[in-house]
C-alpha cells in the first residue's frame, strides 16, 4: 500500500467486539485474569493496554518497523531509548540536537556514567575519529532543530555498522510520511509524536520504533520499568491525528517551501535554513533520503531586536514553543527550544540571536507571506 492508504488502514482498526471503526478507549488500569497459572496478554496498563497496542502498531507500521512503543512525551521516548545503555557506555551525538536532548545528555545521563561526545554529523571522518572503544551508538536528528542541518542517514548507519554501533535517528521533523530512517539503515527511530504525528497541538506524546527484537525487548523493559507510557485517551487522539498526516504534511511542506523561497529574497533576512531549497547545503542529501524539505524552516533577521519585532508584529502564527500543528507556530529558539544551552554552545550550532523558527501550518501561504512582509518591513 502507498503511505496515504496505509495511514488510514493502520489507524482504522475495527473493534472485534462491536465492529466500531475507531479503536475503543480502554479506560482500565487492570485486567481480569481468568486462569490462576496462565495470564492473558494484558494485566496492568503500564505494561500494556489494548488502546496503546493499536497506537504502537500503527506508528511501527508507518515507520516500516516491527516494534513500536508510545510514551508520555518525546523526551520520555528519547530518555527511555538512551537508558538502554549502561554505566561506562559512550555515545556519539549530533551537535545539532534539540535542547531537551542536550539537557538529558549533559545533566542526567552523565550522572549515571553514560558519557557522550558531540560531533558534526555532516562530517563522516569526524564521526569516525570520535569513536572510542566503549562507544555504543551514534545519535542523529535530521533535519535538526532548529537550523535544519541534514545528516546522511544511510552513510552514518553504514559507518556505525562497520564499527558495531547502533544508529538512533530522531525523525520528528519529517514524520514517517516524508522520511523512513529504518529503511536507510537506522536501528531505532524516535519521535516527539506531539508534533506532526498528532498534528493538532492537543496532546504530548513520544514514540520509538525498531525492527530488532533484542532492541525491542530492551526498550520495552525501560518503558515498563519507568512507566512513562502514553495514556489511552491521548493515544486515541494520536490515532485520530495520524489519519490526516498525509494531507497535512503535503500542504504544510508545500507552503513551507513557498515561504522559504520568498524569505530568501528579502533584504531583512540574512539566512534561511530549509533543506527544500536548492541553495541549502543539505539539499542533495535531503532529495536522496526524504520526499521534501518538510514543514519547518528557520530564518535569521540579524539581531535579537529584529527577532523581537517580527515575533511581536506577526499576526498569523502563534508565538509559542512546539511545532507540527495545524496552526503556524513562530518560535525563538534561544529563549525557547534551546534555552538550556549557553550562548557559546548555541553559537557553535548556528543558533544566532536573530534566528526564528517557523512551523508552517494549514493557512493559505499567501496570507502567511503577507503577514511576514509587514513584520519584516519594521525591522531595523
Amino acid at each position: 500500500m502507498k503511505d496515504a492508504t496505509k495511514i488510514i488502514k493502520v489507524t482504522t482498526v475495527a473493534d472485534p467486539a462491536s465492529g466500531a471503526v475507531n479503536v475503543p478507549i480502554q479506560l482500565s488500569s487492570t485486567f481480569n485474569q481468568p486462569d490462576f497459572d496462565q495470564f492473558g496478554e494484558f494485566d496492568y496498563s503500564r505494561s500494556g493496554n489494548p488502546t496503546r497496542k493499536a497506537g504502537e502498531a500503527a506508528v511501527a507500521a508507518l515507520e516500516g518497523g516491527a516494534h513500536g512503543f508510545l510514551f508520555a512525551s518525546g523526551m520520555a521516548a528519547i530518555g527511555s531509548v538512551l537508558q538502554i545503555f549502561s554505566q561506562g557506555d559512550h555515545l556519539l551525538v549530533s551537535k545539532f540536537v534539540y535542547g531537551g536532548t542536550f539537557r538529558l545528555l549533559e545533566d542526567v545521563l552523565s550522572r549515571f556514567g553514560i558519557t557522550h561526545t558531540f560531533v558534526d554529523p555532516t562530517d563522516l571522518s569526524a564521526i569516525e575519529a570520535a569513536i572510542q572503544p566503549n562507544t555504543k551508538a551514534i545519535y542523529i536528528e535530521t533535519p535538526s532543530n532548529p537550523v535544519l542541518k541534514v545528516t546522511d542517514i544511510a552513510a552514518v548507519a553504514q559507518l556505525a555498522k562497520a564499527h558495531g554501533l547502533l544508529t538512533i535517528a530522531d525523525n520528528t521533523f519529517m514524520s514517517p510520511l516524508l522520511q523512513k530512517p529504518l529503511a536507510l539503515g537506522a536501528d531505532i527511530v524516535v519521535h516527539s509524536a506531539t508534533k506532526f504525528l498528532a498534528g493538532h497541538s492537543d496532546i504530548i506524546a513520544g514514540a520509538a520504533v525498531t525492527n530488532d527484537q533484542a532492541l525491542a525487548d530492551r526498550i520495552y523493559f525501560m518503558q515498563n520499568a519507568f512507566g512513562a507510557t502514553l495514556g489511552v485517551t491521548d493515544n486515541w487522539l494520536l490515532l485520530r491525528g495520524i489519519k490526516t498526516l498525509d494531507v497535512r504534511m503535503q500542504r504544510s511542506s508545500a507552503s513551507a517551501k513557498a515561504l522559504a523561497t520568498w524569505l530568501a529574497k528579502q533584504p531583512a533576512v540574512t539566512r534561511v535554513c530549509y533543506p527544500g531549497l536548492p541553495t541549502d547545503p543539505g539539499y542533495p542529501i535531503q532529495q536522496k533520503q526524504a520526499l521534501s524539505g518538510g514543514a519547518v524552516l528557520s530564518f535569521d533577521v540579524g539581531s535579537e531586536a529584529n527577532a523581537r519585532i517580527v515575533a511581536e508584529t506577526c499576526q498569523l502564527p502563534e508565538f509559542s514553543v512546539s511545532l507540527g500543528g495545524a496552526e503556524s507556530i513562530l518560535s525563538y529558539p534561544p529563549k525557547m527550544s534551546h534555552a538550556e544551552m549557553s550562548p557559546e554552545e548555541r553559537a557553535k550550532t548556528g543558533i544566532t540571536p536573530g534566528l526564528l523558527r517557523y512551523s508552517v501550518g494549514l493557512e493559505d501561504p499567501s496570507d502567511l507571506i503577507a503577514d511576514l512582509a509587514q513584520a519584516l518591513a519594521k525591522c531595523k
